[in-house]
């Protein structure tokens, strides 16, 4: 009888950990396609200007459209703010991959995602985006040893 697989590792959720997140799991789009909006809040912030309204509403949508395009810009430097001020932050996380799912535990989580709520393994160069039903995971390769990649990988 063979013993069930089970592997349990902490790490902290640093910056280093964050970035790898952003970089590995979004794709960046070199079109003007994200700058649409931010187009978008500028033209009807200006079409307002010449109209018969409040500039007061005139500039509030040309500082929207500013304010989008910034966003887009510096989403990056944004969500890794967002995420090293978040209480989460700089704390122990215990990751267990076993034949249930993944685990995941800290102070403020405590999660579990089961092979069977499960979509899509995707293997990244740093490590596996993880789509199941209530949205996409990332687990990195730095927290992992080569017999729970292995074990990730038969999940594919």
């Amino acid at each position: 009888m063979t013993t069930p697989y089970c592997y349990s590792t902490t790490y902290i959720l640093d910056k280093a950990h964050f970035d790898e997140c952003y970089t590995q799991s979004v794709k960046p789009d070199p079109t003007l396609k994200p700058y649409y909006k931010a187009m978008g809040f500028g033209l009807i912030g200006i079409a307002l200007i010449f109209a018969d309204v409040s500039l007061y509403l005139a500039y509030f949508f040309v500082g929207l459209g500013v304010i989008e395009a910034l966003n887009v810009k510096y989403n990056k430097a944004w969500w890794l703010m967002r995420q090293m001020m978040s209480k989460a932050a700089n704390n122990e996380v215990t990751l267990i991959v076993d034949e249930q799912g993944i685990h995941t535990k800290s102070q403020y989580v405590n999660a579990q995602i089961l092979w069977t709520d499960i979509y899509r393994i995707v293997q990244t160069d740093k490590g596996f985006l993880i789509t199941h039903k209530t949205g996409t995971s990332y687990i990195s390769n730095r927290s992992l040893d080569d017999a729970c990649i292995g074990f990730i990988q038969t999940k594919i």
